[in-house]
């Protein structure tokens, strides 16, 4: 009953989490160019908040294994607090610089709440606890862009953000008053003595090395690039294709994440009670990168909308089932410094996708991008083949 109430209430933290970020996030350029930003300084602005999240939400993972996952939950979200309130406050252009770099410094809350769910739950539930977290993020990022759009009216975007802000804020104080610590003393401090916790960048840096997770955080990693650089272009993508305007394009874009949420809410459960983890890795990865090409291809609106089905399918099921796979597969004072590396390489694929996925599109074409992400999800089927399908469970992680 205590785990239900707890997913029950990551679930609304992380959705409003999520609501604050997706309201302000396709405002930002236009915030940036009231005070004279140019194109490249935007780009800059929205780069800022990915590079420090690159260090952050490491830091703040391998920290929550020694301290707590709840003390470092409060601390990310008040951290985000003050990224909006100095955002909504703002009066020049490095001020906007200043709120991101602190937003991504101290963030890390949504590895942290997957790292809360591999505490309270167990093996068999576990995959589709990290679903729930998901769903949230996909229907946050459903309704916060609409709710951006309304209280932005007459170019006030300083109202958007407070308007972040007053919900991190109620996430902060919800925090505080419902969500007990996940981890008991006694585990705190048996984490704490152990030689796996210590933090420090070689210790991250061996994760990678390691036979059974090491290669989950690769395909993470790659996983992350192809489906960054379609997030990150399809506006572009639509309109040179298919010619879509701004407003058609918003409303693809609200389709795929109901997908999102459907595939993450409701069709992980079944998927993980009937298949191994790593062969939904494989699957996924085999999918995704078959959807990619498909959607390099797309001939008209009727088929991108046919196309984006599997592609929900297989990037919901995919980054859902390496989570769970990863925190089977270390030790259990590792799991939150684990899932803080997976997420700091997602902050490395949101800098590099972005700019490679626009490069592509504008030197070869509106086919460009998805056949490069096909390619890649190609070869990381293979790799997923080779290094993941077949390791057997029992060897992770005694073998470290």
């Amino acid at each position: 009953m205590r785990a239900k109430r707890s997913l029950t209430l990551l679930f609304v933290f992380v959705f409003l989490d999520i609501l604050g970020f997706s309201l302000i996030l396709p405002l930002l350029p236009f915030y940036a160019a009231t005070f004279g930003a140019s194109p490249t300084l935007v780009g800059l602005l929205l780069g800022a908040n990915a590079l420090t999240q690159l260090i952050g939400t490491a830091v703040m993972g391998r920290l929550s294994d020694r301290y707590g996952r709840r003390p470092l939950l409060i601390v990310s979200i008040a951290g985000t607090v003050v990224g909006f309130l100095l955002l909504g406050l703002a009066n020049s252009l490095w001020l906007l610089f200043v709120s991101r770099i602190v937003d991504g410094l101290l963030g890390g809350d949504l590895s942290l709440a997957q790292a809360y769910i591999a505490d309270v739950t167990d093996e068999g539930n576990r995959a589709r606890g990290l679903g729930l977290v998901g769903a949230a993020f996909g229907l946050g990022f459903i309704i916060g862009p609409a709710i951006g759009g309304v209280l932005s009216a007459g170019n006030n975007f300083a109202r958007p953000a407070l308007f972040a802000a007053a919900l991190s804020l109620f996430t902060l104080v919800s925090v505080l008053l419902w969500l007990p610590e996940s981890l008991p003393p006694e585990r705190r401090a048996r984490r704490a003595a152990s030689p796996r916790a210590a933090f420090s960048v070689q210790a991250l840096w061996e994760a990678l090395r390691r036979p059974c997770v090491g290669p989950l955080l690769n395909v993470r990693f790659v996983f992350g690039l192809a489906f960054t650089a379609f997030q990150t272009v399809f506006a572009l993508y639509a309109q040179a294709r298919l010619g879509l305007t701004a407003q058609s394009t918003s409303y693809v874009l609200t389709y795929v994440g109901v997908l999102a949420v459907a595939v993450q809410g409701g069709a992980i459960g079944p998927l993980t009670r009937r298949f191994r983890e790593k062969q939904l890795i494989f699957g996924s990865a085999g999918l995704l990168a078959l959807a990619l090409l498909a959607w390099a291809l797309a001939p008209s609106l009727v088929a991108l909308l046919i196309v984006l089905a599997p592609m929900a399918l297989a990037g919901g099921t995919l980054g859902v089932a390496i989570n769970s796979a990863l925190t089977k597969s270390v030790f259990p004072e590792e799991v939150g410094g684990t899932l803080g590396l997976g997420g700091a390489l997602d902050s490395l694929a949101r800098i590099v996708a972005p700019v490679v996925g626009a490069f592509l599109l504008d030197q070869w074409g509106s086919w460009a991008p998805g056949i490069a992400g096909a390619l890649l999800m190609t070869v990381a089927t293979g790799y997923v083949w080779r290094k993941v399908l077949f390791v057997p469970d029992l060897a992770c992680p005694a073998e470290y």
